[in-house]
């Protein structure tokens, strides 16, 4: 590693000689690879972006330039080039290293991102606040194709174009969603259109021709002439229309010419969109052939690449599974996604009902409304989408879908923490902005026979049902209760719980009664609508209720269940929420992070045992 060991801030690269970037780049791809399958973490991304990295870091300076990368998780190159190569042993664990970008963490990091399509739209707002406060540096926004699914993205190019704000958006194009391969005449004109001598030239023609009698008519209509060509050859008439500067397309590992493109469009100060192919997961094999599979992995072994992690059954397959029986049952059932085909356990599906199933990219606004229609006219859609980015549809599933009481079924996948993705990744709000929506119902599956249960029982319902469930494959308990279940019986303590949540709080049940205190454990099945009066008639005996959940207090079941009990004027009682606070959480091992947040079996106990129960407790130890 003898040039990455030179390495210690982008000042380094720039240092370095054109003829050795190559190397580096070497070193860099056989860096991530064994670190990341000592980690876990984003390899394919990252490995498809070293070049391109590198020669940002060589044009830029990223201590004042701003660069906001779209999404984030390409970002383990630049986090290699400013300083925290030592930090990578430890990525994505407790208290170290994001795997993406995070301010916090260094000043090169000028944005925090973790869902797509929102890099322009902050970048043209770091460019015009530039030019209110009448400073001067660079801004850029690397945007990945697959990101132009989503309508923010549109949103920030429309607007960036017409800005005139100097702003550079790269995009990362591996082949995936937006230009053809435009072969070698298109190949020399987008060369021809990056020299200098280009500019230098059109400048003086312009100059020269518009004084001359009838020269303004003239230049129009050469200049309408050229663009004709041009566009029927060049992929860049959609951004050209939006108001850039279009440059490209070009080979995005090709070090020289990258860095050449970025240097020109440095000095055009003006709004410039530069396209650069590359391939997802070059340099390693394994991740070349499936790109897919090498997005975001666990620790695996780096010669084969294999996975070092034992399989088990998820959630997400559970969920495809049922939904494959379902469907084979009535041919109205349809499964809409968002750029998750395969995170959501869809595969089968899309298989088995090609017709039936609709992955919209990334564009989880447009899948619900599109989702809303199917309804309308009598299909009943499954909208399967993490509950992080359930979040930026909102609009239309209170609008579209609640508002007309429409059939869709919302299958909400990774509720509650989630892990080393961390606080964009943890879907920990779905409970509160779900439950306020007028005509909503929320199940929370509490095993893999539960979710099938509900889930065709949400199929069945007139209106919209969300079924959320966590990542992994935690059973948190046996048999199938699709209503109200006491797990635990006891007269001293109400303890509430739901989904992932219920083993815990078993455990610190069971644990109770060794101090010859007895709690009833309630599980839910529905968290909306609640079932006030069984907890009602529980706290009556013990007046004392904690509720235990992996989602954030406002809007709580735990604050509803409260509200729900005053209304019912049950007596005085003592109420402890068990839950994650109003803070975002970090990142780390979904262990870790529940026992950080006191959500464990130990966590939950002793909080118990301290709040309720601290002079019995105390003497039993």
């Amino acid at each position: 590693m003898g040039l990455l060991n030179t390495i210690k801030s982008p000042h380094d690269v720039r240092r370095l000689p054109i003829d050795q970037l190559e190397g580096l780049c070497a070193e860099i791809r056989s860096f991530l690879i064994r670190n990341v399958a000592h980690t876990g973490g984003h390899l394919a991304s990252n490995l498809g972006t070293v070049e391109l990295t590198v020669a940002l870091h060589r044009v830029f300076d990223t201590r004042r330039d701003r660069l906001v990368f779209d999404v984030g998780h390409q970002c383990y190159t630049h986090k290699l080039l400013t300083g925290r190569r030592e930090a990578f042993a430890s990525l994505r664990s407790l208290g170290r290293m994001s795997g993406f970008p995070k301010p916090r963490e260094s000043k090169h990091d000028a944005f925090a991102t973790g869902h797509a399509s929102t890099a322009v739209s902050a970048a043209l707002g770091m460019a015009r606040a530039r030019t209110l406060c009448g400073e001067d540096y660079q801004v850029l926004a690397v945007v990945g194709d697959g990101a132009l699914t989503g309508g923010l993205a549109y949103e920030g190019l429309n607007d960036a174009g017409q800005s005139n704000e100097p702003l550079i958006v790269v995009l990362n194009d591996n082949g995936m969603s937006i230009a053809k391969n435009v072969g070698a005449v298109a190949g020399y004109l987008a060369e021809l259109r990056t020299r200098p001598r280009y500019f230098k030239l059109k400048e003086l023609y312009h100059k020269r021709l518009v004084p001359l009698p009838g020269g303004k008519g003239l230049d129009r209509f050469l200049h309408r002439i050229k663009t004709a060509v041009k566009d029927s050859l060049l992929p860049g008439t959609m951004f050209e229309q939006m108001g850039f500067y279009y440059l490209g397309p070009a080979d995005g590992h090709d070090i020289p010419k990258t860095i050449k493109l970025l240097t020109l469009a440095k000095t055009l100060r003006r709004p410039v969109l530069v396209h650069l192919v590359t391939q997802k997961g070059r340099g390693y094999q394994p991740s070349e052939d499936n790109p897919t599979a090498f997005h975001g992995v666990s620790r695996f072994e780096v010669v084969s690449g294999r996975s070092l992690t034992r399989a088990s059954r998820t959630y997400s397959e559970a969920f495809g599974r049922a939904l494959c029986r379902l469907a084979e049952r009535d041919p109205r059932v349809c499964a809409v996604t968002a750029a998750m085909r395969d995170g959501v356990g869809l595969c089968a599906f899309a298989e088995r009902f090609p017709e039936r199933f609709f992955d919209v990219g990334i564009a989880e606004a447009h899948a619900v409304t599109m989702a809303a229609g199917l309804a309308k006219q009598g299909m009943r859609p499954v909208c399967a989408i993490y509950s992080t980015f359930l979040q930026r549809a909102y609009d239309q599933i209170v609008h579209d879908v609640a508002m007309q009481r429409l059939p869709v079924v919302f299958a909400v996948d990774r509720a509650g923490l989630v892990g080393e993705d961390g606080e964009t990744h943890h879907g920990v709000f779905d409970p509160s902005f779900l439950s306020h929506i007028p005509h909503m119902a929320i199940w929370a599956p509490a095993n893999f026979v539960e979710l099938d249960a509900m889930l065709a029982l949400a199929l069945s319902s007139r209106g919209p049902t969300a079924v959320r469930y966590p990542r992994g494959s935690v059973n948190a308990c046996s048999g199938c209760h699709t209503d109200t279940a006491f797990l635990h019986r006891g007269d001293d303590l109400t303890l509430v719980a739901y989904g992932v949540m219920v083993a815990p709080a078993l455990e610190a049940a069971r644990r109770l009664s060794s101090l010859g205190i007895g709690a009833d454990l309630i599980k839910l099945a529905s968290l909306r609508p609640l079932d006030a009066e069984s907890v009602y008639h529980s706290v009556r005996r013990t007046s004392k209720l904690a509720v235990v959940e992996d989602c954030v207090t406002e809007g709580s079941v735990g604050q509803r269940l409260s509200a729900a009990l005053a209304s019912m004027e049950c007596p005085a009682f003592r109420l402890l929420l068990l839950n994650l606070g109003n803070n975002f959480i970090p990142h780390g091992a979904p262990s870790e992070l529940s026992g950080l947040c006191g959500l464990d079996a130990d966590g939950i106990y002793g909080k118990l045992a301290n709040v309720f129960f601290g002079e019995k407790s105390q003497a039993a130890r």
